[in-house]
């Protein structure tokens, strides 16, 4: 009887595969050969699946994204305002080696997106999708009395995710085996600003 090949597994194997790849030799080391070998699959095996580099990179930042995502569920059910703000922030944050390994994935994706319009559409409608639960917990919080900044939400949710984005590739950027950057500690910095009234 032949063997029922699971066609969802074996991307997400590839895009593992790739995830791996890049965060050890960034994005030019990642060809299909290698992301082959490291997947235990014949180099022609990826066509089917990926027809070329560009859209398996684009699974695999659609993926990293929906991962981060479901962690962002997880720990937010059942919390909102500034609870629910501080633990998504943490789960974008590249607060240990696999979130750093994200941030990995991610950076080269932008860099293809600069030219790609395609990509670019698939960043813009992932950062809308934050910035609209960014801009929920901040109502949420200041509706409890929790966010007192003169600032108005718009500027708060834009300011806050430009900050997780740069967190991204301060992280990206830095030596492997690196996960000690402060953001956390800058997180809580920038919460603490958001209970103060804006100096007029």
């Amino acid at each position: 009887m032949p063997k029922i090949v699971d066609h969802d597994e074996r991307r997400l194997e590839l895009v593992d595969a790739t995830w791996r790849i890049i965060a050890r030799n960034g994005l030019e080391g990642a060809t299909m050969r290698e992301i082959a070998m490291e997947a235990g699959f014949a180099n022609g095996a990826l066509k089917p699946y990926f027809p070329t580099k560009d859209t398996l990179l684009e699974f695999a930042f659609s993926h990293v994204f929906n991962r981060t995502n479901q962690r962002i569920a997880g720990v937010t059910a059942g919390q909102t305002g500034l609870a629910a703000l501080r633990a998504f922030c943490l789960e974008v944050l590249p607060l240990d080696e696999e979130r750093v390994n994200e941030a990995r994935i991610v950076i080269p994706f932008w860099q293809k997106a600069v030219n790609d319009p395609q990509k670019a559409v698939i960043h813009q409608q992932s950062m809308d999708e934050w910035l609209t639960d960014i801009r929920r917990y901040l109502k949420e919080a200041r509706d409890a009395g929790d966010v007192s900044a003169a600032v108005s939400d718009d500027v708060l949710a834009g300011q806050l995710l430009n900050m997780l984005l740069g967190a991204q590739i301060e992280a990206a950027l830095a030596p492997s085996g690196r996960t000690d950057f402060g953001h956390d500690r800058q997180l809580e910095g920038y919460l603490a600003l958001l209970t103060q009234p804006s100096a007029r």
